[in-house]
């Protein structure tokens, strides 16, 4: 019988002294009887007002106020249809986080909040929804840009910080909706400096904040900002078990979507320059046995073909043989196709490069001007 299931049982004590308990509780009763009453409490008390204690405190309720406005729900729904009606119906498929980047309706957010959505819906600090329209998406940078048609006074855009003044230990706020839970700030500091993630299309992110402030599901797009109130980054991944807080949480740089989001909003992408090549798989390089970036093909009039760059080709006995290889861009090590789409993002169509490449086992550098992405 486990301790669940078995009857309750008086143990020997209480039978033995419940006659001392009988005359205690008489004796407690007589001597209430004479015992003068005790004076009943005030009708009211005095209000006690919250003081704020410390300058960090008034600091986090001040930038509180001004940027939870600033700060964004977003709902990604999904269209189905119910197969006996065959009606077409929408449903929340996730919420997230968002700022607001102008006047004019942007709002910035990340690119896997919105992934797969059919449509989207903005909620403003005042309760209001928006429906949004994409403008533009950069999966490498895990960024995406919407724009709502709402009044104005409504749209309050965060200032911009600059994310290369950046220290370990500096104070860091994140605002979010946590959960669905909208308006949510949390505290922190910046745990480190300069780490990588992945991008929702398996690109790496550089140069990525990690921060100790809790972020949580539905806090990704929502911002990070520092102890002046500026935008410093913007809040995507987390390291935790069941997918909740352990302190360990990522912010893509504010200055890499200073410099995507206006792109996106021109262009609806990320406007890259290139060197007029293509390049082989990473999966299909790794079969060749070489550290770097194998040229496929070099297009005719490009910057590569000036600079005497050659692809693929076959040999006189028919079997494929490498061109060039590159190993290098600037002084920057070239060891995927990961590494090189992000050195060449660093540059502007019309800047010339040093690429370092290797043909038939020598090393050579060549001068390249990039040329702009169709």
């Amino acid at each position: 019988m486990n301790s669940f299931s078995r009857p309750y049982r008086f143990t020997p004590l209480v039978f033995r002294t419940w006659p001392a308990l009988l005359l205690g509780l008489v004796a407690f009763g007589c001597e209430q009887e004479y015992r003068d009453p005790l004076p009943a409490p005030p009708s009211t008390l005095p209000a006690v007002i919250p003081q704020i204690t410390s300058t960090d405190e008034a600091n986090n309720v001040a930038i509180f106020k001004s940027a939870h406005r600033s700060t964004v729900n977003i709902t990604n729904n999904q269209r189905r249809r119910d197969w006996l009606t065959l009606n077409v119906f929408e449903i929340p498929r996730g919420s997230g986080s968002g700022f607001i980047w102008s006047e004019q309706g942007y709002i910035v957010t990340n690119a896997h909040v919105i992934e797969g959505a059919s449509s989207v819906v903005v909620g403003l600090y005042d309760q209001s929804s928006w429906p949004a329209t994409l403008v533009g998406i950069a999966r490498s940078k895990d960024i995406a840009v919407l724009k709502i048609e709402a009044p104005a006074e409504l749209l309050k855009p965060l200032p911009v910080g600059d994310s290369e003044g950046l220290e370990v230990g500096r104070k860091v706020l994140a605002i979010g909706n946590p959960f669905g839970l909208d308006s949510t700030l949390t505290t922190g500091i910046v745990s480190a400096l300069g780490r990588e993630i992945d991008a929702p299309n398996g690109r790496t992110i550089q140069g990525v904040i990690q921060t100790d402030a809790a972020i949580n599901p539905g806090n990704s797009g929502g911002p990070l900002l520092d102890s002046l109130g500026r935008l410093v980054g913007m809040n995507t991944a987390i390291i935790g078990p069941g997918g909740g807080s352990a302190g360990i949480g990522f912010a893509v740089p504010v200055n890499i979507i200073r410099k995507v989001v206006p792109q996106l909003i021109q262009y609806g992408r990320i406007i890259r320059p290139v060197l007029g090549i293509a390049i082989i798989d990473d999966q299909v390089a790794a079969r060749f046995g070489v550290r770097g970036v194998i040229v496929q093909s070099v297009q005719r009039g490009g910057g590569a073909d000036a600079a005497g760059m050659i692809g693929l080709r076959r040999d006189f006995e028919g079997r494929i043989a490498l061109g060039d290889v590159i190993v290098a861009i600037d002084g920057e090590s070239v060891d995927d196709s990961n590494d090189f789409l992000n050195i060449l993002e660093s540059y502007r169509s019309g800047d010339v490069v040093s690429v370092e490449t290797v043909r038939q086992n020598k090393q050579r550098t060549i001068r390249v001007k990039l040329g702009e992405a169709n």
